[in-house]
């Protein structure tokens, strides 16, 4: 066996940032050689990676990379098992470097991506992260990226736990001056608060706006204290006609009906059935001129809320009304033709279902 140093093993251990003992015994099986001890750990490595990738991965950072030179935009969530590892400085830098590395070369998918070459090295992408596994020891995955092509304007949030993108059509003049990148940063910002679903209704198809305008109608019939009162009164007449409700809240209802606070008085059951007679008498209600009107008007508040450019802009100190006023506002400032056309926010672990740990339960099984 080729001897070796201990200045051998700190060396190893600089190199790849594994622990002490995994490089000693890397350099006993290698005896000695330091570029097959590197080998050695990168098959051990690939072999605990392969034990661990099933292990859930929801933490970690969302980046960005806008080359404004040439026009293109990225996000990228890059995914670990903990919040230690997400600000660890090193993953961080990866996941930089992976997203510059979209925009080099456009990776038709997270596949492809992983088998580039990792923009500023000689290794893959894949490489990369399993050569960052060696040091970290924790699941790690490259788990989704989007590439705009355009003038974008991007923003991370919290460290990476929100990333978003916000792409326009102006004119290069315009896109570079800094009235435009002040309302370019302060709409991505908004993405990132207010988390719309579309860009304007227009978006909307007939079909989810049929979808949603059913859900209203479900839950306003659901929710009988939030009809209209000409609507609930038909409601109210049913059950008390029929006695569909005990004696306690019938007499609590002849005594407090005139007061607001009605709903206050009356038990969780009679409530429960009011919402029942109101949900089969739907057909009924959809044909009301009054109910139509009152679904419309919740219908139209959450396209407000759901969409970008109708969402009630967030810094009322520069301006009051919706995103595409203030947008609209800072494009008639510069005189020029300014227009949102897309946004993309990506939030960190969204979708991914985190798993509960039972340490009760692990301890147990340990020493059974």
């Amino acid at each position: 066996m080729a001897a070796f140093t201990a200045k051998d093993v700190q060396a190893l251990r600089e190199k790849t940032g594994v622990g002490m003992m995994e490089c000693k015994k890397a350099l006993v099986d290698a005896e000695g050689d330091m570029d097959k001890a590197v080998e050695i750990l990168k098959e051990k490595g690939l072999a605990t990676q392969q034990k661990k990738s099933s292990r859930v991965a929801a933490e970690g950072v969302v980046v960005a990379y806008n080359d404004k030179e040439n026009k293109i935009g990225v996000l990228v969530e890059v995914n670990c098992e903990t919040d230690f590892v997400a600000k660890n400085p090193d993953f961080v830098a990866l996941a930089k470097n992976i997203a510059k590395t979209v925009a080099e070369t456009n990776p038709a998918d997270v596949d492809d991506l992983l088998k580039k070459t990792l923009s500023g090295a000689s290794c893959t992408v894949e490489e990369a992260v399993q050569e960052l596994f060696l040091a970290i020891r924790e699941n790690m995955k490259v788990r989704r990226f989007v590439r705009v092509d355009g003038i974008v304007e991007t923003y991370i949030h919290a460290g990476g736990s929100v990333g978003v993108m916000v792409k326009f059509d102006t004119d290069d003049a315009t896109a570079a001056k800094d009235e435009f990148v002040a309302m370019a940063k302060n709409v991505a910002m908004q993405v990132a608060a207010m988390s719309p679903e579309y860009l304007s209704e227009s978006d909307i198809t007939a079909d989810e706006l049929a979808k949603m305008k059913n859900i209203t109608i479900e839950s306003a019939l659901n929710k009988p204290e939030s009809l209209p009162k000409p609507i609930l009164m038909q409601v109210f007449q049913k059950v008390l006609s029929e006695k569909l409700w005990s004696d306690e809240d019938i007499a609590a209802y002849n005594e407090q009906k005139n007061n607001k606070f009605l709903f206050n008085f009356l038990s969780k059951e009679a409530i429960a059935k009011l919402a029942e007679v109101a949900v089969s008498l739907k057909d009924l209600f959809v044909g009301n001129v009054i109910f139509q009107k009152a679904t419309e008007g919740r219908v139209a508040k959450q396209i407000k809320e759901i969409c970008l450019l109708n969402q009630a802009f967030v810094r009322t100190d520069l301006y009051e009304g919706n995103v595409g006023g203030y947008v609209a506002s800072v494009a008639k400032s510069l005189g020029a033709d300014i227009k949102v056309t897309g946004f993309e926010r990506f939030q960190r672990g969204e979708g991914i279902e985190k798993k509960a740990d039972n340490f009760a339960a692990e301890i147990a099984s340990m020493v059974k």
